[in-house]
């Protein structure tokens, strides 16, 4: 059967990796590319048969890109340190290779996010199918500042079962990583359009209630409901920071 490398790129960790990696230890090969964190997230790391490699941060895209170069198995896994395999995806996938060879090239896995401990199971955050087996001759990684993704070339197909997806333990922590990807967001999109009083005041409240009425958030509660204002937040806090560096861009003409 061919051989597996589990890939995952981490920051401060440490409250994620040792259960990430334990979902992993089934692999041949489990790589870590920790980006000199400064808690205890090597230390952790440690305790298990992984290779760990510290790589300065260079975005995304370019941390992914490098992962993919150190492995050296056919197939490649790649989680982030929030994530788990289950039982029931490695299953699957020890059977999926045991059988006779496969035409795929990558395949697509359906990602089960949490919300405060409760899967959150609509408004797109259900199956929201994620590109993360993958032949490593046929990958490459899409190159953008966020929301970056592996692409394959050739044919893919989709897996049954899940990634476990911890994306929001707390608030705080959550408000942080929105503020985060909402700058780098900014930049990707700084030039597309102007943003003016629409996108300040109406589109926000726009996107909360396709969120949360048309794509059905309300079936989940007060922690959908969260999330839907989670979503508008996000909204707004990337078109006040394009419109921020459109006018600083406008003042230095």
């Amino acid at each position: 059967m061919s051989k597996i490398t589990a890939l995952i790129i981490c920051k401060n960790e440490e409250k994620n990796i040792e259960e990430c990696i334990n979902s992993l230890l089934w692999c041949d090969e489990i790589i870590l590319i920790d980006s000199f964190s400064e808690d205890d997230t090597v230390t952790i790391a440690k305790k298990f048969k992984c290779s760990i490699i510290q790589n300065a941060w260079n975005g995304f895209a370019e941390q992914r890109r490098f992962a993919l170069s150190q492995a050296n198995t056919e197939w490649i896994l790649s989680l982030d340190a929030d994530e788990r395999c289950t039982v029931a995806l490695q299953n699957e996938i020890h059977t999926l290779l045991a059988g006779n060879d496969v035409p795929e090239n990558g395949f697509e896995i359906p990602r089960k996010s949490f919300f405060l401990n409760k899967w959150i199971k609509h408004g797109g955050w259900y199956p929201n199918y994620q590109l993360r087996f993958f032949r490593k001759e046929s990958a490459g990684v899409s190159d953008r500042l966020v929301h970056e993704s592996y692409t394959v070339e050739g044919k893919t197909g989709r897996l049954n079962n899940d990634i476990l997806h911890f994306t929001v333990t707390s608030v705080k922590d959550y408000m942080n990583k929105i503020n985060n990807y909402s700058d780098l967001s900014a930049l990707e999109k700084v030039n597309r359009k102007k943003i003016g009083y629409f996108d300040l005041l109406v589109s926000p409240q726009i996107a909360f209630l396709q969120q949360y009425v048309l794509k059905g958030n309300f079936l989940d509660g007060a922690e959908g409901l969260m999330v839907s204002r989670f979503h508008m937040i996000t909204k707004l806090l990337n078109n006040m920071k394009i419109r921020e560096l459109q006018t600083k861009n406008y003042q230095k003409l």
